[in-house]
């Protein structure tokens, strides 16, 4: 009767004339930044925060959820059309979607796609209304060692499962931890890595971090990179799948939905992970694996669905604990903070209209996807003979005209333009950002929560063994580092083996 209650109280605030508009336009602006390449939902979202602030909370986070979701769906678009993948999610979707295009089917693949898509992200939203409410009651009764070592356990699983070495994605989340820290030390009053600088006084604000680590430095990257474009199809006939196409896709559909929202619920394993592992599924499954890459449906079905599960569930442990699965995650988690709202279990009870309205938006916004995509492919992929050279300066003018304006202090834009050259100095490293950000925004709350530990145990460093979910936590955490180092150590003894051979 609960659950119906709060539906009840989310269907009249995502129904309000005004909320609708900002679904309306966030699923719209998502579908649009999903189908560039080289913008994508960090990029948007990190321009736009500065934007939320005269926004109603309510309505700011529909529309930011909206950007992300749609970006997952906008990306497959071009992947089947154009053979060029708008958002990473959406890379494994070429493959065979690409392929089918070229055989005159792209109608289907793109069909495909939006039920995967339409049918994952209804799931994904259900699964945060159930699982919701009893998660945030379990998570009310934790305590300051449960939320140390649960941040502890989502940056170590953050940088575990990102591209790349686990030392790599260590370092970045350290170095994001020592960035949050920058500012007046709240129980001592003593400033830390200030440098003398009295606008650090506060620390580095969100917005000119996210902004300047994903808009800036992405910008920045793209201007030396030619995007080549395949065959275009802006004429799409025949959208309707046959029975053979469902018959195929029904199960991919199903199984990928299931494994993107296990992994969607996972810190830093991401719509991209979900994707491409639910291809290697399929494929595996698959009695005639030899179709997969020449324009197998099944190939399309699976991975789209996983990477919109996964885009949907990302929300369960950012609403409930207040642990943002991914960088995306945590410039939404950042968002909740800029309107003055702590993330957290106490969300749910404290500000129930923001929860509810924001999961019932997601079934009002995944519904609008369909409406709004299948009619208008032609006029999205013409969207990708906008020159690029236009289209970035566009994104720099707006992110500083937004940084200016939260604080109308020309430091702050400075401050952007440090953090662009760190994010580009990332990429050409090989370093993703998602652990920096994260660290930025956990450590500051892992050192609160690692004080007040250590200040209840009387110093004792064993009550973070001695309490079941504390130790479970760290557990999983030396489970994720264990999955990492041994393939890793196994490599190179091979590899010793093979030199010594």
């Amino acid at each position: 009767m609960d659950l119906l209650q709060h539906l009840a109280l989310g269907f009249s605030v995502a129904f309000s004339p005004s909320n609708l508009l900002y679904c309306f336009v966030g699923v719209l602006l998502g579908t649009f930044i999903g189908i560039l390449p080289g913008v994508g939902p960090l990029v948007t979202i990190a321009v736009l925060l500065p934007l939320t602030f005269g926004l109603p909370p309510e309505g700011a986070m529909i529309m930011l959820a909206g950007i992300y979701y749609g970006a997952a769906y906008g990306g497959s678009t071009t992947a089947i059309l154009v053979n060029l993948p708008g958002e990473s999610s959406a890379a494994v979707t070429c493959i065979d979607g690409y392929q089918m295009a070229r055989q005159g089917r792209a109608g289907p693949a793109l069909a495909i796609a939006a039920i995967g898509s339409v049918v994952a992200g209804c799931f994904g939203t259900i699964l945060i209304a159930l699982c919701g409410p009893p998660l945030a009651r379990v998570a009310l009764q934790f305590g300051a060692e449960e939320y140390c070592s649960l941040m502890l356990m989502a940056l170590v699983s953050a940088s575990a499962l990102v591209r790349g070495s686990l030392i790599k994605g260590m370092a970045m989340a350290f170095c994001g931890a020592i960035f949050g820290l920058a500012g007046t030390d709240v129980n001592s009053g003593v400033d830390r890595f200030t440098f003398g600088l009295p606008g650090l006084a506060e620390g580095f604000d969100f917005v000119v971090v996210a902004a300047g680590l994903f808009a800036f430095a992405e910008i920045v990257s793209n201007l030396g990179v030619s995007h080549q474009r395949g065959l275009i199809t802006t004429r799409v006939t025949g959208l309707m799948p046959t029975r053979e196409d469902l018959k195929a896709s029904w199960k991919p559909i199903l199984r990928g939905t299931a494994l993107g929202s296990i992994l969607g619920i996972l810190p830093g394993a991401g719509q991209t992970i979900a994707s491409f592992a639910s291809y290697a599924t399929e494929r595996k499954l698959s009695k005639t694996p030899h179709r997969f890459g020449h324009g197998a449906i099944e190939g399309v079905a699976g991975p789209e669905s996983a990477n919109n599960a996964a885009a949907q569930t990302h929300f369960i442990p950012t609403l409930t604990l207040g642990i943002p699965g991914s960088a995306t995650m945590a410039l939404l988690l950042g968002a909740l903070m800029i309107q003055g709202v702590t993330p957290g279990p106490q969300v749910m009870t404290q500000h129930p209209d923001l929860f509810w309205g924001l999961v019932v938006s997601m079934w009002i916004g995944n519904v609008l996807l369909v409406i709004l995509n299948l009619p208008l492919v032609g006029a999205w992929v013409t969207l990708l003979k906008v020159p690029y050279r236009w289209l970035y300066p566009i994104i720099m003018v707006f992110s500083c005209i937004g940084i200016f304006t939260v604080n109308m202090s020309a430091t702050d834009v400075a401050f952007a333009a440090f953090f662009g050259v760190i994010g580009y100095l990332f990429l050409k490293l090989d370093c993703e950002p998602a652990p920096f950000i994260l660290g930025f925004l956990l450590g500051p709350m892992l050192e609160e929560n690692f004080r007040r530990a250590m200040l209840q145990s009387r110093g004792s460093l064993s009550v973070f063994v001695t309490e079941p979910i504390s130790a479970a936590f760290l557990g999983i955490a030396l489970l994720f580092m264990l999955l990492m180092v041994v393939p890793m150590i196994a490599k190179r003894k091979d590899e010793a083996i093979m030199e010594e051979a």
